[in-house]
């Protein structure tokens, strides 16, 4: 909580214009004061988004694990993020239709269909973490290439989403904090929900029902806080790489694989990566910036190669 603090000042502080701490607290507390539209208007909604969205990422990348039972289960990697980035670029194109909004519902639209057809093609029930794979990665690929052609084919689609395919905090506003908080509180308040029958479910079906859980409806479940969690994250932000798939495994480490206690440490430290990332992206590439997603992608591969080279990957 403490990193989580320090790095969410560092967001308000650190920018094309560096503000002092004592800038940045006379901009939070008085309206009169000259910094108060840099820190409410620009600062502080980009820091509210990266809290929301890092959560949102670190817990469906957690959850996702746990259900699939593959250790490289994660919300890009599976397609889920492509297929919510496929569904909103589709809106924009076809119907024209640029304002959050309207995205988010066809990025959660985007998102379940993509979760329930990785589960399907990798076999339902019994698929092995292979074959998700596999699937997730054959989806991934056809539906950033469906992305990457309406942008090539519509100019006015590549002007509105070629910096959110890379996935962005930048534009962030605070009408973008309020639409899609309530969708990723519910998404958090139902993967929570879910953690003591997600933990039986590890013991495979038989023993989950012989402990009162339900296999079918936990799943249905679970897929439901995926989506949430997922299209929110993604109509906002854009599609944001390795946030999900490398905090589980880190919180994994310091918790063991109970998710009564892997979610809430996934809560605070995913944040502390994207927000940490967006960061760097400011400070490396002043007066400009690098978008978030790329950041995570350069910090993300290397980190996670790292964990696999040290035997730390376990399945969940």
């Amino acid at each position: 909580m403490l990193l989580l603090a320090a790095v969410v000042v560092l967001s308000i502080a650190v920018g094309a214009k560096q503000l002092p701490l004592a800038d940045v607290w006379q901009g939070l507390l008085h309206r009169d004061a000259a910094e108060y539209a840099v820190v409410h208007r620009m600062r502080l909604p980009r820091t509210l988004l990266g809290l929301l969205a890092g959560t949102a990422l670190g817990v469906a990348g957690a959850v996702m694990q746990a259900l699939t039972r593959n250790p490289l289960a994660d919300p890009g990697l599976l397609g889920i993020n492509a297929g919510a980035a496929a569904a909103v670029a589709s809106a924009a194109a076809l119907l024209g239709i640029g304002g959050l909004g309207g995205q988010v519902w066809f990025a959660l639209l985007g998102a379940a269909a993509v979760t329930a057809a990785v589960y399907v093609v990798g076999g339902g029930r019994g698929a092995t973490p292979a074959r998700l794979a596999l699937a997730g990665a054959a989806l991934n690929a056809t539906l950033y290439s469906y992305v990457s052609a309406v942008m090539l084919l519509d100019s006015a689609s590549l002007e509105r989403l070629r910096f959110w395919t890379v996935g962005s905090l930048a534009g962030a506003e605070p009408a973008t904090v309020r639409t899609v908080a309530p969708f990723i509180a519910a998404g958090l308040l139902v993967a929570l929900a879910a953690t003591r029958a997600l933990n039986a479910l590890a013991l495979g079906d038989d023993a989950a029902r012989a402990l009162g859980a339900r296999p079918t409806l936990v799943r249905a479940t679970v897929i439901l806080a995926i989506t949430l969690l997922c299209g929110a994250a993604t109509a906002a932000c854009g599609p944001i790489v390795f946030v999900g798939l490398l905090v589980p495994h880190l919180v994994r480490a310091l918790t063991g694989p109970d998710l009564r206690w892997m979610l809430p440490y996934c809560a605070v430290l995913a944040p502390v990566l994207l927000l940490g990332a967006d960061v760097l992206g400011r400070v490396l590439s002043r007066p400009g910036e690098l978008q978030v997603g790329t950041v995570t992608a350069v910090v993300g591969g290397p980190l996670f190669l790292w964990l696999v080279l040290r035997g730390r990957v376990a399945h969940p």
